[in-house]
């Protein structure tokens, strides 16, 4: 699944063990993900910041950080995990499985660090970097892409003349506590993309990076 081998597979149930999941079984807390997850976003952090450092040696403080926060936020996370579907393996909670948590993307986006704090238990640092860099640096472009695809959508609608793009809510569900919204991005009247998330700013933000792959890579290529 994930393109390493465990050395203490433990670890790797303890990182897959969500809390809703540790507490209908009466587990300790200690014994679900959330731990691995604090251990898994620092070493996140400090191998893409390595990353970027290198490969960019011309940026500024600035643009590193603005770059950083794109890769490691939740939204992004998420996307990283649909190569290896991790959600089909996290323990969860009825409740939870029930309402829609294997494609939550703070679940998916936390356990995803959780894995990455076991791995670097497992297997040091270098095992980590390795995960890391395959399944989250490997694609700069397209996480860069990913993340400014609202921005990036809008200079190609105005750059091509394409007509007025809009956004439209087509689903509104789950409690006022945990919402879940369904958008549509439009252009000229036509529905070219859609995304899901628990604010609408993120369902806007995936609906415009599908847009942006369904116009095609050109696109892509011009602005990265």
């Amino acid at each position: 699944m994930i393109g390493y081998q465990f050395q203490r597979e433990g670890l790797l149930r303890q990182a897959l063990t969500h809390s809703s999941y540790a507490n209908e079984h009466h587990m300790k807390r200690v014994y679900n993900n959330e731990r691995l997850e604090f251990l898994g976003d620092a070493v996140l952090e400090l191998v893409t910041s390595e990353h970027l450092y290198r490969t960019y040696p011309d940026w500024l403080e600035g643009e590193l950080t603005k770059v950083r926060a794109s890769i490691v936020c939740e939204q992004t996370l998420a996307f990283c995990t649909q190569e290896l579907h991790l959600g089909d393996y996290i323990f969860l909670g009825k409740g939870e499985d029930h309402t829609g948590g294997r494609k939550r993307k703070s679940i998916l986006s936390d356990t995803f660090e959780a894995v990455i704090g076991a791995i670097y238990l497992d297997g040091g640092f270098a095992g980590a970097k390795a995960f890391i860099h395959r399944f989250v640096l490997n694609d700069l472009g397209n996480m860069q892409l990913f993340y400014d695809s609202k921005t990036i959508l809008q200079e190609i609608v105005q750059g091509e003349n394409m007509g007025e793009l809009c956004y439209r809510l087509v689903e509104e569900s789950g409690p006022d506590h945990n919402k879940s919204y369904v958008i549509e991005a439009c252009i000229g009247g036509e529905v070219l993309g859609c995304g899901e998330g628990h604010t609408k700013k993120a369902a806007e933000q995936e609906a415009a990076y599908r847009t942006i792959l369904r116009l095609g890579g050109k696109y892509v290529s011009e602005k990265h």
